[in-house]
């Protein structure tokens, strides 16, 4: 039954995204007024992941079995990230330079105006690698819950649980069998949000295209073109042989989280389809103290799309302004962007602001080239947060093959598309929303 529920469900989402779209491109001034609809749905999603993380991330070192073993787990998948992180960075620099999309557009760098980018590169203004530091450590333990800032919340759940393995046998089953309440607790309440979906995806897709119009498209088709399928080479590709490396097929997986993807596609955001994944990926055979490690830090250090996005646009906006970067330059921009995408997330329009700071680094390009693109950041989103979902699924299972901890007769059963049974732990846990 739940089977079937999570299935109209996930086609009243793709119905909903098709009527979206047609508001929008018919009725563009309907279709804005949607916004709110769309906004508050994300919003109810964001006021749950900061309690799921800190019950996932702690009960995930405390079910580790031991400190040393957590710490392996997140030492590789710190470095699994980093690699890969890497490599999408790279790649964005290579379909730049080799594809030129920006080469034949002829921008007058002075008939650009500064005032239209001015709020996102005033935030990004002036971050230093100590602020970009500094910024992961929240003003007290409780204003990292209240901020809704993952890498602040991410350090305290780690601090927590590295204490957590610390304390007395007696105090620490209370603790976890709290923390594993709570948690129950908000994935029901997850399901109840998800429910609300088809409404949260409709008006997204509605007010995207209402908003600025598919003739907006147009004038940037090239590469918008060139990031789409830059990614999917990253996905099929590169992920791909490093899932083929792991024993798995990377299709059977896309295909598996393919109701996620379509919530991403529509909110433009990853964050929306952090805990069905994390639940999903439990379903499938990995364990829970990996899938509570490896999908939460990876929603702030394998931030793939982003990269890819980050040095496209950076060499696009100097082709377009008639500026041929160095091979230092790009290097520069390379390790920047690695490090200002730590922390994006996954939200809406933070790809932009990374953006900003990563083009601070080179004094030729002016920041002000970012309008070249404002028009169609919204369009690109949408792959920048599909390929940060795909990546951290694939992550969860390397690390859960690597580590020994992912039950391949489920994991199998669960990408056919077969019902598995489930132990009654998990039973309790079984999803009802997107499924």
């Amino acid at each position: 039954m739940l089977k079937r529920a999570a299935s109209k469900l996930y086609n009243w989402v793709a119905v909903t995204i098709f009527l979206g779209a047609l508001i929008g491109h018919f009725a563009p001034n309907v279709a804005v007024k949607l916004q709110p609809a769309a906004d508050g749905f994300i919003a109810l999603i964001r006021m749950l992941i900061s309690p799921v993380i800190l019950c996932t991330v702690v009960l995930g070192i405390a079910g580790s079995g031991s400190l040393k073993k957590a710490g392996r787990v997140g030492g590789k998948a710190i470095v699994y990230f980093e690699v890969v992180s890497t490599a999408a960075l790279v790649l964005g620099l290579v379909a730049g330079n080799v594809f030129g999309p920006g080469r034949s557009f002829h921008a007058d760098p002075s008939k650009l105006d500064p005032k239209i980018v001015a709020g996102y590169v005033t935030q990004a203004d002036h971050m230093t690698l100590s602020d970009h530091l500094l910024k992961m450590i929240p003003k007290t333990m409780f204003s990292a819950f209240t901020d809704g800032d993952i890498l602040q919340v991410l350090l305290v759940s780690v601090l927590l649980g590295v204490a957590l393995t610390a304390v007395d046998d007696q105090h620490k089953r209370r603790i976890v069998g709290a923390l594993e309440s709570a948690s129950k607790m908000f994935f029901g309440v997850m399901h109840l949000i998800l429910y609300l979906a088809p409404l949260g995806a409709g008006a997204a897709i509605a007010y995207t295209i209402g908003k600025f119009g598919l003739r907006s498209l147009l004038p940037m088709a090239e590469l918008i073109l060139l990031f789409y399928a830059t990614c999917a080479a990253f996905i099929f590709v590169v992920l791909g042989l490093i899932a083929r490396l792991a024993g798995f097929n990377v299709f059977k997986v896309v295909s598996y989280i393919r109701s996620e993807l379509l919530l991403v596609l529509a909110t433009s955001s990853s964050e929306s389809a952090l805990i069905p994944l994390m639940e999903k990926m439990e379903k499938a055979g990995l364990s829970r103290p990996i899938v509570g490690l490896v999908i939460p830090i990876g929603y702030s250090f394998n931030l793939d799309g982003t990269n890819i996005y980050m040095t496209l646009a950076s060499i696009f906006i100097a082709q377009a302004l008639g500026i041929e970067l160095t091979l230092s330059q790009q290097l520069s921009i390379l390790v920047v962007a690695m490090i200002a995408s730590k922390g994006a997330a996954g939200v809406t329009g933070s790809g932009f602001i990374t953006l900003a700071a990563t083009l601070a680094v080179v004094p030729g390009v002016p920041v002000a080239g970012m309008a070249l693109i404002l028009g169609i950041d919204k369009f690109m989103s949408e792959a920048r947060a599909i390929t940060n979902h795909i990546g951290n699924c694939i992550a969860a299972v390397v690390m859960a093959s690597w580590e020994g901890e992912l039950d391949w007769d489920q994991f199998n059963a669960a990408l056919a598309g077969q019902a598995t049974p489930l132990v009654p732990a998990e039973a309790s846990a079984v999803t009802t929303g997107i499924a």
